[in-house]
């Protein structure tokens, strides 16, 4: 998948905003995406591709939205995307990562931020945090856990730079013993300690602050789409929109190669005055043009065209 959304798409999402159309997030299912998912797509019923938008974060001027596109049966991949002038153009400052999804996003300051992930699979999996130190410009995947783990992101919060707490919820792993998990970070996300493992949800999580002061994102069932909205005044205003159906996911249909076709061959021949009268199953020579040296050369066979 691109690092990036190109320059044109961003032209097409700002003409799109323009005639106050919603977006159409790019995307196409390719045979790959079909094998390695699993998918049970015929030609003649698709499997429709959904947007699922979980989130919204921003940071001095740049607005970002978390979520993943998946299908009725499957998550295909997560998605970031970002704007930095309002909602007119927007990019993707990460590159999709399959079968997963993004959710939570916090900033602390106008440079360090981070975005929960995991593996959404049939056990959420892998939990991991995108993290940034530019302001959201490039962002960069750091896993929880260093090795696969069943478990997902509940809540996660960082009072400064460096220091976080980190909530996973594992009741869906079919494990019986600590189902859920402190984690404590001292490096900003880069690693990971367990400070406390239970049976029942732990407490201490703070109250959570709104991501995004001053933005919001809403389902819009009359246009099918994600509603990005600012705020002004006691009014919410729009910037953009999303709409949920994306594409769709099919296999390629079979390809049928034509047969080859078949050659008709005479019936063998009888070499003359044979004594019995029957065939030998030896073909009688063809005659040479007086003055050539060599085998004749045999005739041309006939195809059949039916």
């Amino acid at each position: 998948m691109p690092l990036r959304v190109s320059l044109a798409w961003c032209l097409v999402l700002s003409a799109a905003l323009t005639a106050q159309e919603p977006i159409r997030v790019p995307f196409q299912c390719t045979e790959e995406d079909i094998r390695a998912l699993g998918l049970t797509c015929p030609v003649r019923q698709p499997c429709p591709v959904y947007l699922e938008l979980a989130a919204l974060g921003s940071s001095a001027s740049r607005i970002f939205l978390t979520g993943n596109l998946h299908t009725e049966s499957a998550t295909l991949f997560s998605i970031l995307l970002a704007s930095q002038d309002d909602g007119k153009t927007w990019e993707e400052p990460h590159p999709r990562i399959r079968s997963a999804g993004l959710d939570q996003i916090q900033f602390f300051d106008l440079e360090s931020g981070w975005i929960g992930g995991q593996q959404l699979g049939a056990v959420p999996r892998d939990p991991f945090l995108l993290l940034t130190r530019d302001g959201g410009k490039l962002w960069r995947a750091a896993p929880v856990y260093e090795e696969s783990r069943a478990g997902a992101i509940e809540y996660f919060r960082f009072d400064s730079t460096t220091h976080g707490l980190l909530w996973i919820d594992r009741t869906q792993s079919g494990e019986t013993e600590n189902r859920y998990e402190l984690l404590e970070s001292q490096t900003g996300g880069e690693s990971w300690m367990l400070r406390e493992a239970s049976d029942r949800p732990i407490a201490g999580k703070p109250r959570a602050t709104p991501p995004g002061a001053g933005f919001r994102l809403r389902p819009d069932a009359a246009s099918k789409s994600y509603r990005v909205e600012s705020q002004a005044g006691e009014r919410w205003q729009p910037l953009a929109s999303f709409l949920v159906r994306v594409g769709e996911c099919k296999e390629p249909e079979a390809i049928l190669e034509p047969e080859p076709p078949t050659m008709e061959t005479a019936p063998t021949p009888c070499r003359s005055g044979s004594p019995s009268g029957e065939c030998t199953g030896s073909p009688e020579p063809s005659p040479r043009p007086s003055g050539t040296a060599g085998p004749a050369r045999p005739s041309k066979p006939e195809w059949d065209r039916r």
